[in-house]
This record gives C-alpha cells, sequence and structure tokens, in this order.
C-alpha cells in the first residue's frame, strides 16, 4: 500500500514537470508570433537560423520517438545488430545530406526565391504547367498528414500509460499543444522549440543510461550479462528470444538496413533547415554539430537496450515483451521517480524528452503539409490571390485543419507507430531524394525527367510494400532501397530521351554551382 502511494504521489510529481514543459512550447510559440508578417516568415523563418539552432532544429525535427524507444526496444529484445546497422545508415545519410545537399540547396532556394520544396522543383526547371508543384505538394500530403498523427498518437500513449489517462483525451492534450505553438509561432517557434528539445532529450539519454548501469552494477555486469546470450553484442547475427538462438544477419539485410540513410536526402523538414540557414558559410559548423550530436544519441539509445536487458535480468526491472520493450525508458523514469524530489524532477525530464521527441518532429511535419497546401496548392496550383495578412491566417487555419484530419487518424490507440514512420520514410527518400539530387548536380536533368521520376519512386514504395515484399525471402528489402533506384533510373532515362533545360535553367545551374 505504501510503495503504490509513493509511486502516485511519484507519477503526479513527473507530470507537473511535464504539463509545465508543455507551457513553456505555448509560450515560445505565441512570443514568435509577432515575427510573423508573412509567408517567408512563417514557412521559413526569413532564412535566420544561426548554425547550431539549424543543426539541432534539424535532427530534433528528424529523431522522433523511435529514437528514445524504439531503437532501445529492438536493442533490448534482438541485441545490436539490427539497431546498429540502422544507426550507421541514418548517420551516414546525415554526414553526407550535410555534406553535398544542404549548402547547395540553401543557395539554390535563395536564388530561385522558394520557400517551399516543390517551390524550389517548380522554379528550378521552369514548370509553368505547374504540375511537378501540384504533384510534390500531394505526395507531402500523402505521407506528412499519416506521419503528424503516428506522433500524436504516440504522444497519447505516453500520456495514457503513465498517468492513467483516457487515450483520446491525452492525445488531444498533445496536439492541442503541439498545434498551438506551431500555428501561432511558424518556422521559428518550431525550429526553437526543437532546439530546447534536443536538449531535453540529449538530457534523457545521459540520466537514463547513467541510472540504468548504476542500478545494474556497473557497465562490466551490464556487458557480461548481454555476452551471456548468443548473438547479442553481434554485428553479423540477432538474438533470437523465442528459440535462445543467435539467427545470422545477411548480406541483402544489411544492405536494405543501410538504406534507411537514403531517406534524408528528400525529407522535407529536414531540407527546410537547411533553406532556412542565415548563411551558407554556417552550414560546415552545423554539419559538425548535427552529425556529432546524432551518432552519440543513437549510440547512447542502443546502450539503453543493453542496460534494459541488464536490468530485467537483475530483477531490477520486469521482463518486457514484444512492442512492451519500447517502454524501457518509461520503466527507468518510474524507477528513477522513487529516489526522491530531485530524481523526480530528472524522471520529468526524463519523460519529457520522450515527448519532445514526438513534438519535435510533428511540429516541423504540419509546417511541411500545412506550406503544401496553402502555398503550392492554394496559391501556387490554383492561384488564389492573398494578402500578406491573409496568407499568414490561411496558413494558420490550414495548419489546424491538417491537425484535425490527423487526430481522426490517430483515434486507434492500437495503430502501429513505427510501421507508419518506416512507411513514410521511404515514401519521402524515393519521391524526392533523387529529384533534389538531380536538381542540384545535374544540368541536364529536366522537367519531364523530375516528374516521371517522382511519380515512378511514389509508385514504386506502394508496389513494393504491399505486393512484393510480401514475398518474403530475397525479396524482404526495404522498400526505399528499390523505389530509389528505380525513381533514379526513369529519371535519368526519360531526361536523356526529352529536350535539354533552355539555356537560362543552364546558365542559372552555373551561377549556383560557382557560387554567384
Amino acid at each position: 500500500m505504501r510503495g503504490s502511494m509513493k509511486n502516485e504521489w511519484s507519477n503526479h510529481r513527473c507530470f507537473l514537470v511535464i504539463i509545465a514543459y508543455l507551457v513553456m512550447m505555448l509560450a515560445i510559440g505565441f512570443f514568435y508570433s509577432k515575427g510573423n508578417n508573412d509567408s517567408s516568415d512563417f514557412y521559413l523563418g526569413g532564412r535566420k537560423l544561426g548554425p547550431f539552432v539549424t543543426a539541432m532544429s534539424a535532427e530534433a525535427s528528424d529523431m522522433s520517438s523511435w529514437l528514445l524507444m524504439g531503437l532501445p526496444g529492438v536493442a533490448y529484445l534482438s541485441g545490436i545488430c539490427d539497431a546498429s546497422w540502422t544507426a550507421i545508415g541514418l548517420a551516414i545519410g546525415t554526414y553526407l545530406n550535410w555534406l553535398i545537399v544542404a549548402k547547395r540547396i540553401r543557395r539554390y532556394s535563395a536564388k530561385t526565391n522558394s520557400i517551399t520544396l516543390p517551390d524550389f522543383f517548380a522554379n528550378r526547371y521552369r514548370d509553368d504547367s505547374k504540375l511537378l508543384l501540384g504533384i510534390s505538394a500531394i505526395f507531402i500530403i500523402i505521407f506528412f498528414v499519416p506521419y503528424t498523427a503516428s506522433g500524436f498518437a504516440a504522444c497519447g500513449k505516453l500520456f495514457s500509460t503513465l498517468f492513467g489517462i483516457p487515450y483520446t483525451a491525452a492525445m488531444l492534450i498533445s496536439a492541442v499543444v503541439i498545434v498551438g505553438y506551431t500555428a501561432l509561432g511558424g518556422f521559428m517557434a518550431a525550429s526553437f522549440t526543437d532546439l530546447i528539445q534536443s536538449i531535453v532529450m540529449t538530457i534523457a539519454l545521459v540520466l537514463v543510461v547513467c541510472f540504468g548501469v548504476s542500478m545494474s552494477g556497473g557497465v562490466s555486469t551490464v556487458l557480461e550479462n548481454a555476452k551471456e546470450l548468443p548473438g547479442f553484442l553481434s554485428l553479423t547475427a540477432t538474438y533470437n528470444s523465442e528459440t535462445g538462438s543467435a539467427s545470422s544477419y545477411g548480406t541483402i539485410t544489411t544492405v536494405s538496413t543501410l538504406a534507411w540513410g537514403l531517406g534524408y536526402f528528400g525529407v522535407p523538414h529536414v531540407l527546410l533547415r537547411f533553406m532556412a540557414t542565415e548563411n551558407e558559410e554556417n552550414i560546415s559548423l552545423s554539419r559538425r554539430i548535427a552529425t556529432v550530436w546524432v551518432v552519440i544519441s543513437m549510440a547512447v539509445a542502443i546502450f539503453i537496450g543493453v542496460v534494459g536487458y541488464s536490468l530485467s535480468k537483475n530483477g531490477v526491472m520486469a521482463e518486457l515483451k514484444g512492442s512492451a520493450s519500447e517502454t524501457i525508458i518509461i520503466q527507468v523514469a518510474t524507477l528513477l521517480s522513487q529516489h526522491g524530489f530531485l530524481a523526480i524532477v530528472g524522471a520529468g525530464i526524463t519523460l519529457a524528452g520522450i515527448l519532445a521527441c514526438t513534438m519535435s518532429t510533428a511540429d516541423s511535419q504540419l509546417l511541411a503539409a500545412s506550406s503544401a497546401v496553402s502555398e503550392n496548392l492554394l496559391k501556387g496550383m490554383f492561384g488564389v490571390n492573398l494578402t500578406e495578412k491573409r496568407t499568414i491566417h490561411v496558413a494558420r487555419a490550414t495548419v489546424l485543419f491538417i491537425a484535425v484530419i490527423a487526430v481522426f487518424l490517430a483515434g486507434n490507440p492500437d495503430s502501429s507507430v513505427f510501421g507508419i514512420v518506416s512507411f513514410a520514410w521511404a515514401g519521402f527518400g524515393a519521391v524526392f531524394g533523387p529529384v533534389v539530387l538531380a536538381a542540384l548536380f545535374w544540368k541536364r536533368s529536366n522537367r519531364n525527367g523530375a516528374l516521371v521520376g517522382m511519380i515512378a519512386g511514389g509508385v514504386m514504395v506502394f508496389v513494393w510494400k504491399y505486393c512484393v515484399r510480401p514475398l518474403g525471402g530475397a525479396w524482404n528489402v526495404y522498400e526505399l532501397l528499390p523505389a530509389f533506384i528505380v525513381a533514379v533510373i526513369c529519371l535519368v532515362v526519360v531526361s536523356l530521351v526529352t529536350g535539354e533545360p533552355s539555356k537560362e535553367i543552364q546558365e542559372e545551374f552555373e551561377e549556383v554551382r560557382a557560387g554567384k
């Protein structure tokens, strides 16, 4: 009885910490609401992001609850192999995206006066038909609305599990806060809150791994416990909890997992951070900050899974099976909250870190989807004329509208968050990745090639996911890889068999390449 009352008291204190965190996010949104004078301010922050904010906002918006829940959960169940190859692919993708894409797209988008990714495609290829604008906007909506819904669902599950709040109510509260600061403050609010959220995520990782190791009896004990399981600490095999044996991790599976890194070249909310940076000279510093943070945070997240197994083996924490493995950090935070006032604050920050992962992604997704509707479809495709003041109103209304749809889609508490994220990531990588790379680095690419490549990538994601991959065996490859390859082939072939870009387009390309 006394233990139950103590846990309840601790949970209430943790809840207060989280509420304070949510209020702070709304306050930031209100603060930045005064600086939105036009659509460029709302959707791109007037291209005023500093190097540190650019780096951490880009990575926080990328690392959803998958960082604090998905990676540790995979490592807990099957060892470090699957989680590590995924992390390696993402780390390589992060570095290459910053190295080869960031500076060029910042320069090119500024030269073409583009504030969204569809804008950039349409302006880069001088597409008067507006097909590139419209189709790319539609693909953003197709993949981002359910992606946002998965974020709302993750927040709902967190609150519901921790505090006994009904799932629907918890999900709605989370959605209201995210929509609130995003609709008020736009891009700058989302970016600055992302910076804070990245810091909270970092603190959460450090607290959990330090406390977990301490409760396990030290690093040596953690590693000794892990070594007892066949394949648990291997990069060529995974631990099978059902059979208690190791399963080989083949070359095809490794390549397929590494392909996650290709997604970075086409994810709109990351590319927008590149476009919004204050000047391209800052990008080198941003790249170093972002890469170091991503590598360290993912490594720590994987190690938390190993620590979690040790805690279970030592009887400190109950054994977690199936999808319950993704609650490792929640379980550790609950344990932490039972060790005094400061520990309660630490536990609250840890839980806020999980919330931060989700919120930092959802706000960016809302903005990207909103810009696709208001800027690219209403104004660009259908030619709706709006004053700058009215544009801001429409932008905010669009954020709200998309959020309502996402809330509806998130109504099912049993929906698979990771499955949705994985599919949407593949969609963006295949649809936009090849087009972005071609637009930035291949002068001979043209509008027709970009359009066909975009459509081919999007179609192939669906075909491979639902028709080919279920065949299993060698066909069980992450849909991003085959869809990306098909998109590249279609883009190149169609560009070569159709006419060259105009002299104006080619001259602009050379000017951008020369840094003019």
